[in-house]
């Protein structure tokens, strides 16, 4: 089909040109007069078997399960699955315990209506007015972790004081204080 109207593109558009044909009227005359049956009567072929193998019209039920919006969403544990900023409150029926982490399926349509299923079965919802608020503890400030350096083995701390050495030209390191009191009190 596609190499078919390319043909057309640019048969037609040089046999209007070579016709001096310029207005609407005129093209769609030409068409149908001239230009489709010359062209059918060289191209058309029969169909090499005449049975017709296109399928059913779809019911307006199928074409209902076709055109629709499909979401995928999770179940709380109480139910409750969140779509489009609402909060759907599902009821189950007859069972009791809620499912972690499953999954349900939204439908919606262009009128607006939406169906919920879970595992392939149709669930009832409700739409919660107010979303639930959990309430959220406090998070304690971190902690620092400790981490403990040790010192090298020429750091000061590591030598006896006996063993120091000045650091610089013009440092001399203190003698040890001998039968001076160094506290304030007699």
């Amino acid at each position: 089909m596609e190499r078919n109207h390319g043909t057309h593109q640019d048969r037609l558009i040089k046999k209007l040109r070579r016709k001096k044909i310029d207005h609407d009227e005129a093209a769609n005359q030409y068409l149908e007069q001239e230009y489709l049956p010359e062209h059918n009567r060289r191209f058309a072929r029969p169909a090499a078997r005449s049975e017709d193998y296109h399928g059913r019209k779809p019911t307006a039920r199928e074409l209902r399960q076709i055109f629709r919006l499909e979401t995928e969403r999770s179940i709380s544990n109480d139910w409750v699955i969140r779509h489009e900023g609402r909060c759907l409150q599902l009821q189950p029926g007859q069972r009791r315990y809620g499912p972690t982490k499953s999954k349900t399926l939204v439908c919606e349509w262009e009128d607006g209506t939406m169906e919920v299923y879970y595992r392939g079965e149709r669930v009832a919802f409700t739409e919660l007015k107010e979303p639930i608020r959990k309430t959220v503890r406090p998070i304690p400030p971190a902690t620092r972790p400790m981490v403990a350096r040790k010192a090298k083995p020429d750091h000061p701390w590591r030598q006896a004081y006996k063993n120091m050495r000045p650091r610089g030209p013009n440092q001399v390191i203190a003698t040890p204080l001998v039968g001076i009191r160094t506290y304030a009190s007699p």
